[in-house]
């Protein structure tokens, strides 16, 4: 049995999506390791994902650029801290490749995949550090954004 990394949820300064899809989850685990793949589904349109690296591995690379309507844009850069084949994901933007110290995190955010009868239990934490941090996150639209973005994810990997 493996141990998966600790990621204490708490309600105070934590956000969670968490809901069953009907994709596989070998599927789920590729819409979010493969750049080409994860460049259609991860930002809620009319934004766009631009670009993306993924250095899938501890310590490793994950950058993503997402482009606004207006003209807007994003390039954010981490780590991962945790990869579990086909299970779990856990990444932050306090840390560059390498662990490097960037000074300016704003999350550190883990997706666990679990099989299910029909599908996958997909769970999506975000941490923050504090409740000023959570609640920006609120007002940036994280249940609807991250639940639109996993809505594109299931109608992509449906199509495939």
């Amino acid at each position: 049995m493996t141990t998966l990394p600790a990621a204490t949820f708490d309600p105070a300064l934590d956000l969670e999506l968490k809901r069953e899809v009907a994709v596989p989850p070998q599927l789920v685990w590729r819409a979010w390791t493969e750049p080409a793949l994860l460049k259609q589904w991860f930002t809620p349109i009319p934004w766009r994902t631009t670009d993306c690296e993924i250095d899938l591995r501890p310590g490793g690379k994950f950058r993503t650029v997402m482009e606004g309507p207006n003209g807007e844009k994003n390039d954010s850069t981490g780590c991962f801290l945790a990869v579990i084949p086909r299970t779990l994901l856990v990444f932050t933007d306090a840390l560059g490749p390498g662990y490097r110290p960037l000074g300016s995190g704003f999350m550190t955010a883990s997706v666990a995949i679990e099989p299910t009868a029909t599908g996958t239990l997909y769970t999506a934490r975000a941490l923050h550090k504090d409740e000023a941090a959570k609640k920006q996150h609120e007002e940036m639209g994280f249940q609807q954004g991250w639940g639109t973005a996993l809505d594109q994810l299931v109608a992509l990997m449906k199509g495939m």
